[in-house]
């Protein structure tokens, strides 16, 4: 698992500019989703041209965060990538500039049948979570997913994110939840990427610029608490 910090020196700024190190201090379950990205075998299982080598050692943490999100009444989304041929056409600038070779690896492995499509068989998906697909890195771009029109039908306003990999669909994710007026809680140790300073870098340029970063439990703890505090009303 990547070793996550968030420099002190941004901590510094954000308390300067906001009164506070964290914008998230609290939940309201029901306008709270925890979406979860790309936690496929293309992006995890070893072998596989996109694969995070330590994105497997997210998973705990992954499924300690889901049970706490649903305890709380909130929402658990799962982002599921998926490569169409109309792909090749609609966003050519990505896939103009792989070669021809890896875009068919890509078609074949990410389509709705291949093996990298397939969610990691060790995560705890159950019946009740929303899974959806997305065919950009962003899953808020339009035409991208169908996940703005989820978050509208069920009023949220926040968004936990995780997933892999922390600095391509998550980040991209991420950053285009904020400029859309989510509120946005970024899992430091429920993301995975390549190394820890790709890692690290996308964590304090979030954090410093387009939202918060807490650790899996510093955010079960807020589940928790407001859990509790709700039920007390």
């Amino acid at each position: 698992m990547h070793k996550s910090h968030i420099l002190q020196k941004h901590i510094d700024v954000v308390t300067r500019r906001n009164g506070k190190p964290h914008s998230i201090t609290s939940f309201d379950a029901a306008s709270t989703a925890l979406v979860v990205i790309d936690m496929q075998n293309y992006y995890m299982l070893e072998g596989h041209a996109a694969c995070s080598a330590g994105a497997p050692d997210i998973v705990p943490n992954v499924n300690r965060l889901t049970t706490a999100v649903r305890a709380a009444g909130a929402k658990v989304l799962w982002a599921r990538n998926i490569a169409k041929p109309e792909m090749f056409e609609s966003w050519s600038v990505r896939y103009d500039a792989f070669t021809p070779e890896r875009c068919q690896s890509r078609l074949t492995d990410l389509s709705s049948d291949g093996l990298g499509y397939q969610f990691w068989p060790e995560l705890e998906i159950l019946p009740n979570d929303i899974q959806f697909d997305k065919l950009r890195y962003s899953a808020l771009v339009p035409g991208a997913s169908n996940l703005e029109e989820i978050l509208g039908e069920h009023g949220i306003d926040t968004i936990i994110i995780c997933g892999v990999a922390t600095n391509v669909c998550v980040e991209s994710t991420a950053r285009d939840a904020m400029m859309m007026n989510y509120r946005v809680l970024m899992v430091s140790d429920c993301c995975a990427t390549d190394s820890d300073e790709e890692h690290n870098g996308t964590l304090n340029n979030f954090y410093r610029h387009f939202g918060d970063v807490q650790s899996c439990d510093e955010t079960i703890a807020m589940l928790e608490a407001s859990a509790k505090a709700a039920a007390a009303e």
